[in-house]
């Protein structure tokens, strides 16, 4: 005689958390994973992975790296995988296959968060527009006076948690910022930054998440 088991104690298929993940490759061991941490702590309904590739410092290296990956996701049968973002971010600072490393990944339909020419364009912009063509330490002191708890040298990084709250701003900064340098027909010039297009498919993503119908709605 079957034996016929109570709906709460049937064997059900293991389902996978239909959160859209995002996995991003980078050259900063300390900075860059610390902010998206906070993202994480602040959006939990999108997955956020950070890999920091060890040849750290060269744009076709984390290039290739990240269109390795996302093939690797292409290839799986898995529907939630073939859903998973793959962003490749570095600086431009001084090194050498910036543009080839942009292209490569837009090739390959890997997602860019570029600075030029470093992070801390990004995190300026959650404060003060800016638009000085510094050079990285140029850079990073003007951040440190935005923000005293940072210091590059040390290895001090500032609590990025409060920052999330100005996140929207940053990224209308930002866009404003590159479609200056558009403008000046030097896309890729500095100051400039594309990690706004990185924090803004996370937060949709999260918003997604908690509800499917946002997409649909005016």
């Amino acid at each position: 005689m079957a034996r016929h088991l109570p709906p709460s104690l049937r064997r059900r298929k293991a389902v996978r958390d239909p959160k859209r993940r995002f996995t991003i490759i980078c050259e900063g061991k300390n900075t860059e994973p610390a902010y998206f941490e906070a993202l994480r702590a602040t959006f939990p309904d999108a997955r956020i992975d950070v890999e920091v590739e060890p040849a750290a410092g060269m744009p076709m290296t984390i290039a290739n790296r990240a269109v390795k990956l996302a093939k690797q996701r292409d290839s799986e049968v898995d529907s939630f995988a073939k859903n998973d973002e793959v962003w490749a971010m570095f600086d431009r600072d001084t090194h050498p296959k910036h543009a080839e490393a942009v292209g490569l990944c837009e090739a390959k339909r890997v997602g860019v968060a570029r600075s030029n020419p470093c992070f801390e364009v990004w995190l300026i912009l959650h404060f003060v527009d800016f638009d000085r063509s510094d050079d990285h330490h140029a850079v990073q002191r003007r951040f440190e006076t935005l923000c005293p708890d940072y210091d590059k040298n040390k290895g001090k990084r500032p609590d990025f948690q409060r920052f999330i709250d100005k996140v929207e701003e940053a990224e209308r900064r930002a866009e404003r910022q590159l479609e200056r340098r558009d403008a000046e027909d030097n896309p890729h010039g500095p100051p400039s930054t594309t990690v706004f297009k990185l924090t803004r498919a996370i937060r949709r993503a999260a918003e997604l998440a908690r509800d499917p119908n946002a997409g649909k709605k005016k």
